[in-house]
């Protein structure tokens, strides 16, 4: 039984980073496709628009806290998530587990060469994951046939999708039947950051809260994006001020 806290009508699960990845991998064992979200403030806002994106959330079957102000909304409901779940972590965390020898990935996203770079330096940095397909995120409508063909054919448990949100959740959901894999995550710029070519956080940002604030420090032109943080936490208040009604069925 799920132990999820809904934030603005979307139910994220209460888990540990720990637990979030004995949860993909019990995902392992199931012969049928899982996916998982990594929410942050501007997700969950974006949803608030767009129903599409809000209802692929609610049906993930793993949807995590990868904001602080996801966690920061659910202490001001009352029901506090255990910590913040970010993807790019809960990702590493899999590669590294022991489990991950007999696990194979496809790497799908991501500008062209950037997922070949980052899988290279995993395996410089002795994480010995097996990938066995890679495919840039730069392509039409008219080629998807063929990716779901190569994914398919390559025999992959984990399938890694960069594409963006919620460009990526829209991809998963909308491809999830056709695919043969046991887990599909939508990773954002995960490759990026492996491949050296966007950088994270300090950890003194990254323990506070404040990825948010150096990330707008290194990339001003993201200003008017970032005023989705403020608007999601004002609504997360008025909404426990005066709840919104429940969307009919």
């Amino acid at each position: 039984m799920r132990n999820t806290v809904n934030i603005l009508g979307i139910p994220i699960d209460n888990v540990s980073m720990d637990e979030a990845l004995n949860v993909v991998k019990g995902f392992l064992s199931e012969d049928r496709v899982h996916t998982v979200y990594t929410p942050n403030s501007e997700i969950m806002m974006a949803a608030q628009r767009d129903p599409e994106l809000k209802k692929i959330l609610c049906e993930a079957d793993l949807l995590v806290p990868d904001g602080a102000g996801v966690v920061l909304a659910s202490k001001i409901n009352g029901c506090p998530l255990k910590e913040r779940v970010a993807g790019f972590d809960l990702t590493n965390m899999l590669f590294s587990d022991e489990a991950a020898k007999a696990v194979n990935f496809f790497f799908l996203g991501g500008k062209p060469g950037v997922a070949e770079e980052a899988y290279k330096n995993l395996l410089d940095r002795k994480i010995n994951i097996n990938v066995v397909g890679i495919r840039n995120g730069y392509f039409t409508k008219d080629e998807e046939e063929e990716i779901i063909r190569q994914i398919n054919d390559s025999n992959t448990d984990v399938l890694l999708v960069a594409l963006g949100a919620p460009k990526q959740e829209k991809w998963i959901h909308a491809n999830k039947e056709k695919l043969k894999v046991k887990v599909c995550i939508g990773v954002g710029g995960t490759f990026d950051v492996l491949a050296g070519r966007a950088k994270r956080a300090p950890v003194f940002f990254q323990k506070h809260g404040l990825e948010w604030l150096y990330r707008l420090y290194k990339e001003p032109w993201r200003f008017v994006r970032m005023l989705d943080l403020p608007r999601f936490i004002l609504r997360v208040i008025a909404n426990k001020i005066r709840p919104e009604k429940p969307e009919r069925a």
